[in-house]
């Protein structure tokens, strides 16, 4: 299978402000590489994060807030997404982020990578994920007690 330009590569990124299926859009992202009777990809890499249930310092986490600045947030994961799939000759990318209030439990991030390759899918996979954690601009908020505190050090900007 021959590699896509850096025009071709197809992105889906989504940030969604409520609650949603991972598994879903994992399912819709599969269902799209493969439309019109495309073959799959050799290899595909995924992680799906959600949140932890207690805070960094071990108190029980009501939610985690994320903000984000609409526009600058997905220009930003777009660039990171592109610069990584160059790197690594990756095929497709779907990135799934929530925004706004996160219970622990519900998921926070899906990232989806395609290769044609086990070694590279796994390895632009999770230089994308680390890279939607420390450059990805957006800021997160602790809620316990129902006092937000500003998480410190995750944060691009």
């Amino acid at each position: 299978m021959a590699h896509p330009s850096a025009e071709e590569r197809p992105l889906q990124l989504r940030l969604h402000p409520a609650r949603f299926d991972p598994l879903s859009a994992l399912a819709d992202w599969q269902r799209n590489l493969t439309a019109g009777g495309a073959e799959a990809p050799a290899a595909e890499a995924h992680f799906i994060g959600r949140v932890r249930g207690r805070t960094a310092h071990g108190a029980a986490l009501e939610a985690l807030e994320l903000e984000h600045y609409p526009g600058m947030t997905e220009t930003q994961i777009e660039r990171i997404a592109a610069a990584i799939s160059r790197r690594h000759g990756l095929l497709a990318v779907r990135v799934d982020h929530r925004v706004g209030r996160v219970l622990p439990g519900e998921a926070i991030v899906l990232v989806a990578v395609a290769a044609d390759r086990r070694g590279p899918a796994q390895r632009g996979g999770q230089e994308l994920l680390e890279a939607l954690k420390h450059d990805a601009p957006f800021w997160k908020r602790e809620w316990c007690g129902g006092v937000g505190t500003w998480v410190e050090g995750n944060t691009a900007f």
